[in-house]
C-alpha cells in the first residue's frame, strides 16, 4: 500500500516549491524530504528541530505520515516579529495605529 504526500518549501518570499510524492505506507517526514529532492536543489535547507512541520504544526523527522499529508520545510525568520511590530508602531505613531486609529466623524475619542 502507498500514500500520497506533498513536500513544500519556500526558498524566498512568495516562491513556493511543491513536490507531490507517492511513498510506501509507514514513511516518515525525513523519508518524504529525502524523496522530494529539495535538499539537492536547495543546499541551504536546515533540518534542525522546529524547522519542519506537517500541515503547519511542528513535527519530528521520525513522525510517520498519513495519506494526503503536507510536509512543510520552514526557513528561519529574518527578523523577530515583536521587534518588527515595535519598529512599525514607532514609524506610524500612536495616532495612526492600533484600535482607535479610525474614528467616526464627530465621534467621542476612543469609540
Amino acid at each position: 500500500m502507498s500514500i500520497a504526500v506533498t513536500v513544500a518549501y519556500a526558498p524566498a518570499p512568495r516562491q513556493v516549491r511543491e513536490v507531490s510524492l507517492t511513498l510506501p505506507a509507514g514513511s516518515t517526514v525525513q523519508d518524504a524530504i529525502a524523496a522530494s529532492g529539495l535538499r539537492a536543489q536547495f543546499p541551504e535547507i536546515d533540518l534542525a528541530p522546529g524547522s519542519v512541520g506537517v500541515w503547519g504544526r511542528k513535527a519530528p523527522l521520525d513522525q510517520p505520515l498519513r495519506a494526503r499529508d503536507r510536509v512543510e520545510i520552514w526557513r528561519p525568520l529574518g527578523v523577530d516579529p515583536k521587534l518588527a511590530r515595535r519598529e512599525r508602531f514607532g514609524r506610524q505613531g500612536a495616532r495612526t495605529a492600533g484600535l482607535f486609529a479610525k474614528r467616526r466623524p464627530g465621534g467621542k475619542p476612543g469609540y
